[in-house]
């Protein structure tokens, strides 16, 4: 086990609760109630090296001891692959439902879950989403996982078959670690991976990745499209892009079987996941949004698409192409205030275009600026979608989100 954080610690005290002899390596700290050693130490007794997602095994610089593993033959894996054969070794034929997708993953993911909750079918959910896979509780037969996979999780599975597959979309993100956009749609690929045809796969194809996905798995594949689906009555699904999720969340629940009471009762009554266009409090009639977990462009316009007048907070550390791809919703932006890292270069591209801006750096400033400018010109929304990544002030967007929450209902 390699790098103990959000999911490996639990996959290491999973793995030593089912009796198996587990290393563990972490290159900060490791509880005093494991076997400390790197990979390289134990060489001849490992049967897989478990790396946590975040740790590379290949783009940009592998981990040293994940190079060592693949020169001699180590499996390199993720805890789904040991839920799946933890799962199918205790005799159990619970199915398997892997969701990926640059954006929208853990919010298709957890309303495919309510969905089958209110179906009544034993369900358990996680993964990239969270709590970690192996985390989860073994399921009967006729029980259900429903994991949101990411791109690196996908790069580390064996023999994880899912019974239902999903495929989102695709944007530019994470092309450090996948090289190019050609590298990161073949990581997203596995998804599919040996499945046959007693198998479902749900492909968006609402822009040119998901159309070449879906081209190339031909007839077997169930095209989906948010302009295809009616969302009008779900609180929690607002916009387009909510749209093309609850469409894969139907197409997945119909593959398994769920019948379409429960499905439509299911999506009228998703209570929606936090730092996903969150209402996180109303002041003076300004409603404050925590969309938090729009680190990239893509995600940002999403949300910026729902509302046509809005204050923006935005910033943090950029991905690839920064917010030049927003520019066709810049005129729904009454005033930008930009925080982090970029909040330079991005101020940059809105003088540009001829949008109001000021850099105010951190949040602190940002949301009761947000708030006074908004009531002076009548503006009903305050959008926190901050379009990059929030490594540089926040250990992560909950974080990050967490914080803009508390300061807009400290506003006054």
């Amino acid at each position: 086990m390699l790098g103990l954080g959000k999911a490996g610690l639990p996959a290491a005290m999973a793995l030593r609760e089912m009796g198996a002899e587990v290393f563990v390596w972490d290159d900060f700290s490791v509880p005093a109630d494991f076997v400390k050693a790197r990979p390289s130490e134990v060489a001849g007794r490992l049967d897989g090296l478990v790396l946590s997602p975040g740790i590379p095994h290949a783009l940009p610089k592998p981990h040293p001891e994940a190079a060592w593993a693949l020169a001699h033959g180590v499996p390199i894996l993720t805890d789904a692959e040991l839920l799946y054969q933890a799962v199918r070794a205790a005799g159990s034929r619970a199915k398997f439902v892997g969701i990926t997708g640059t954006n929208g993953k853990s919010t298709t993911t957890a309303l495919l879950a309510h969905i089958l909750d209110v179906a009544g079918v034993p369900c358990a959910a996680g993964a990239n989403l969270g709590p970690a896979a192996l985390a989860l509780p073994r399921l009967p037969d006729d029980g259900v996982y429903v994991l949101e996979m990411s791109s690196y999780m996908l790069e580390r599975l064996v023999t994880l078959r899912f019974d239902v597959a999903a495929f989102l979309n695709l944007s530019a993100d994470h092309l450090d670690r996948h090289g190019d956009m050609a590298g990161y749609f073949a990581a997203k690929r596995h998804v599919f991976d040996r499945q046959d045809s007693s198998c479902a796969a749900v492909v968006g194809v609402d822009d040119e990745f998901g159309r070449a996905m879906a081209t190339e798995l031909g007839g077997r594949a169930v095209k989906i499209s948010g302009a295809a689906f009616d969302v009008t009555g779900a609180r929690a699904l607002p916009g387009a892009h909510n749209a093309q999720n609850a469409a894969a969340a139907v197409a997945m629940a119909r593959a398994l079987g769920v019948a379409e009471a429960a499905i439509f009762e299911g999506i009228k009554t998703y209570p929606g996941l936090p730092h996903r266009q969150e209402e996180v409090a109303n002041v003076a009639g300004v409603r404050f949004v925590n969309d938090s977990k729009a680190t990239n462009a893509d995600a940002a316009a999403r949300a910026m698409g729902c509302y046509e007048n809005f204050v923006w907070i935005a910033g943090g550390m950029a991905k690839a192409g920064g917010i030049s791809p927003l520019a066709p919703l810049f005129s729904r932006v009454a005033k930008a205030y930009l925080i982090g890292r970029d909040a330079a270069a991005f101020a940059a591209v809105l003088d540009a275009h001829g949008v109001a801006c000021e850099v105010v750096e951190t949040l602190e400033r940002a949301v009761p600026a947000a708030f006074d400018f908004a009531r002076s010109v009548g503006a009903e929304v305050v959008l926190f979608s901050p379009a990059a990544a929030s490594f540089d002030q926040f250990a992560n967007f909950e974080e990050r989100g967490k914080r803009f929450a508390a300061l807009a209902r400290g506003v006054a």
